[in-house]
């Protein structure tokens, strides 16, 4: 599946329950925030017993983030990619490589 149709989905099943009303970007935003702390919580105590509550919980934070993106009028792909680029120049292979600061 691609992420235009998975984002046409995501389109129809919000417009379908009428929760637009609900998906200003400071939402979605605090959407994100709690879905990402859902995700933390199942690596909490170690490695998660439940992989299915891990793909869940990552899914949720991927959906609130396509959302937010859609409703601030960005291509998703693009801004990854612009910040690579600007991550790519701040941590050149020389001076990064093998290295987490």
């Amino acid at each position: 599946m691609s992420l235009p149709a998975v984002q046409r989905d995501l389109r129809a099943f919000v417009a379908e329950r009428d929760w637009a009303q609900f998906h200003s970007p400071e939402n979605l935003a605090k959407s994100i925030s709690i879905e990402a702390a859902e995700l933390l919580e199942e690596f909490q105590w170690g490695e998660p017993r439940d992989d299915d509550g891990v793909r869940d919980e990552l899914a949720d934070v991927l959906t609130y983030c396509l959302l937010l993106a859609e409703r601030l009028g960005v291509d998703p792909l693009e801004i990854v990619r612009d910040k690579l680029a600007k991550t790519r120049e701040k941590y050149p292979v020389e001076k990064a490589r093998g290295r987490s600061a």
